[in-house]
């Protein structure tokens, strides 16, 4: 489900470049991992839906696509949401063939990828984060009883989440004991790892980052799911969600907001940009980091660049700036 939003948020980042100052060489790599042909690259780019369930399929051909290796590129864009485009696997590609490229190393994009290992390291650093319980294919056979009495010694609501997959693909919200295990079947059908977090009553707040070496954020933005989390559907589909924009936060809550999702970026290593969610408690006013993503969605609807644009960056700029990061870097 990844692979239509990625189609779809191409489609805005293409749209936003300035065509007197960039020339642009669309690649597309289908479900299957394939590389499709130019001409193929170019149509899926040029269609119009910005729903990801209207995206139409394309078939791959080739293992890689060799402009990659034959052409001099000034700098790539990948937008690719998920595993081998988001995990530092495509980063990785583009540092071996020495291509500048806009976002996080291979390095911070496998770190804000994994769940586990995010959060293993914003715990280490004593920034609050949810409490919860790894889980894996193994333990989870072997070790049923014994996980499933430590996740609901975290208390009810949990949320239960597969460890390297992005827009909230995978994800439920448990509600009561009998429904932990179809969770957790669920999360470990989309990957061998899962993680287990205590439900926080909270409002989801999210900040967009931008920079490299002195990184700044965007005003905060908040998220009111229709559902009954901000799942998929909700996100691309039903458009049942409200994406407040600005946050209605008072002035102290916008800086403590702000400064914490600058000092995730950084604490993570992310470059260029990212999209930092926290969570708000409703009583008390606690600050939570939930994740960072480090290639934020860039679909008509999208936070990010919809942050910067009320931040005083439309989004041609958004672009320009972001390409200028990826070559200063």
């Amino acid at each position: 489900m990844e692979h239509e939003v990625s189609v779809v948020s191409a489609r805005s980042v293409h749209r936003a470049l300035d065509p007197a100052r960039y020339e642009v060489v669309p690649m597309a790599i289908d479900r299957n991992g394939l590389w499709a042909d130019a001409e193929t690259a170019h149509r899926v780019l040029a269609e119009s839906t910005d729903r990801a369930d209207g995206v139409v399929a394309f078939e791959g051909s080739s293992r890689l696509d060799r402009r990659l290796l034959d052409v001099d590129f000034d700098v790539a864009f990948p937008v690719l949401h998920g595993p081998y485009g988001e995990d530092g696997t495509i980063q990785g590609l583009f540092e071996i063939l020495d291509i500048p490229f806009v976002g996080c190393d291979t390095a911070a994009s496998a770190l804000c990828m994994d769940k586990i290992f995010c959060k293993r390291a914003i715990a280490q650093a004593g920034l609050p984060t949810p409490s919860w319980v790894e889980v894996d294919r193994r333990s989870w056979s072997e070790q049923r009883e014994d996980i499933e009495s430590r996740c609901l010694e975290l208390g009810l609501p949990l949320f239960v989440k597969p460890a390297r997959l992005g827009s909230s693909v995978g994800i439920s919200k448990v509600k009561a004991p009998s429904d932990l295990a179809r969770a957790v079947d669920c999360a470990l059908g989309h990957g061998r790892r899962a993680v287990v977090e205590k439900g926080i009553d909270a409002r989801e707040i999210e900040v967009a980052v931008l920079g490299n070496d002195s990184p700044r954020a965007s005003i905060p933005g908040e998220v009111v799911p229709g559902n009954e989390f901000y799942d998929y559907a909700d996100k691309y589909l039903d458009s049942t969600c409200e994406l407040l924009a600005p946050a209605p936060l008072d002035d102290d809550v916008t800086r403590r907001v702000q400064a914490l999702a600058v000092e995730v970026f950084r604490l993570l290593g992310c470059a260029g940009m990212a999209r930092v969610d926290l969570f708000l408690e409703r009583d008390g006013g606690g600050l939570w980091v939930n994740e960072a993503n480090s290639i934020p969605g860039f679909t008509s609807i999208s936070m990010y660049p919809r942050l910067w644009g009320l931040s005083g960056l439309d989004y041609p700029t958004l672009m320009d700036e972001l390409v200028r990061y990826a070559l200063e870097r």
